[in-house]
């Protein structure tokens, strides 16, 4: 297995807890237009994907449109629950304060949803500015592979010199797509299906310093 050079992260769910809170928000919003759907089936079918791509999966589940301003709903309460206390995935702190080589953040969501909930759970001064990647900024959402693509050049490392640490079915898939070794954080409950997907599966954070090789 070639070297480690550079490790793209995830946000949601890898550097910080907030993807269960943001798609309870959703189900929350939605269940006056009839969505009947668990949250553990929602939190598997919609994690890593765009919020428009989401709010169309729930419209059709629902059998009609949502308002014009639903997302903007969303993203209201969202943020407001985000800044009750948005924490730091457990062992997360200790592995960015140990790595020597770089690393970078490449997420779905927007840049100022990103530097919210990492300055809110203590890990933004991990990353500068040209080191946080949103699919926003090029209009590519995974499962399609373009913003590790677009990370790992401007970083300026090849796919095969890259990591990327997800949690996602879409990410996992994306990441695959775009030539990428990706390492999947599971829940407990979607070790199967991350491997199915392509990933090497691991339950914390502290695992993975001695799987990717990076500890004497």
């Amino acid at each position: 297995m070639q070297q480690v050079e550079c490790i793209i992260f995830d946000c949601d769910n890898v550097l910080v807890d907030t993807e269960t809170t943001m798609i309870s928000v959703m189900l929350h919003l939605a269940r006056p237009y009839g969505a009947t759907m668990e949250l553990e089936e929602a939190v598997r079918l919609f994690s890593g994907r765009q919020i428009l791509q989401t709010i169309t999966m729930l419209e059709e589940h629902c059998g009609t449109a949502f308002p014009d301003d639903f997302e903007q709903q969303f993203r209201a309460e969202a943020y407001a629950e985000f800044r009750k206390g948005v924490k730091a995935i457990p062992g997360v702190k200790e592995l960015l304060q140990g790595l020597k080589l770089p690393f970078c953040v490449a997420s779905s969501g927007p840049r100022e949803k990103i530097e919210l909930n990492l300055g809110i759970a203590g890990l933004l001064h991990f990353f500068d500015p040209e080191r946080i990647f949103s699919s926003y900024e090029i209009n590519s959402w995974k499962p399609d592979p373009g913003i590790f693509l677009h990370a790992a050049k401007i970083m300026g490392y090849a796919p095969a010199q890259c990591v990327v640490i997800e949690d996602s079915l879409a990410g996992v898939e994306a990441a695959v797509k775009g030539g990428f070794r990706v390492y999947g954080l599971t829940n407990g409950n979607n070790r199967q299906e991350l491997n199915d997907k392509g990933a090497v599966v691991f339950e914390e954070m502290r695992q993975l310093p001695a799987l990717l090789k990076l500890t004497a």
